[in-house]
């Protein structure tokens, strides 16, 4: 029997945040489990990230874990890759997400357009 290895499907994504603005287009992540970003080299000064979500591309809150907090990647900066592995079962329940600079009561505007780089991996 031949054991025929399968390469997994890797997506690059991008989530784009408008100039004076904190939150990003929409990227579809369902059907993935593996993400991570790659910031862009200039960033307005934020050291979080947080997220809005959505089953259906349409409606979409903020997104808090079962303890009630809100779900954070600290130590965000310019021209860094983040794998957000501790995050794929926060995650994991979504079709979409929107990544915000800052947090939902302390928003971040970037200075100019930002592109964050969202791989995927199945």
């Amino acid at each position: 029997m031949v054991n025929k290895l399968r390469t997994p499907v890797i997506a690059n994504k991008t989530a784009t945040i408008a100039k004076d603005a904190s939150l990003s287009d929409a990227v579809e992540i369902a059907g993935y489990h593996y993400m991570g970003i790659v910031m862009p080299a200039a960033w307005t000064t934020s050291a979080t990230l947080t997220f809005q979500v959505s089953a259906d591309g349409t409606t979409y809150q903020n997104l808090y874990d079962d303890s009630g907090a809100e779900v954070t990647v600290s130590g965000v900066a310019a021209s860094i890759s983040i794998s957000l592995d501790a995050l794929a079962l926060k995650l994991a329940p979504w079709n979409y997400i929107k990544i915000r600079s800052g947090t939902a009561s302390s928003a971040v505007n970037q200075a100019a357009a930002r592109s964050i780089t969202v791989i995927l991996k199945e």
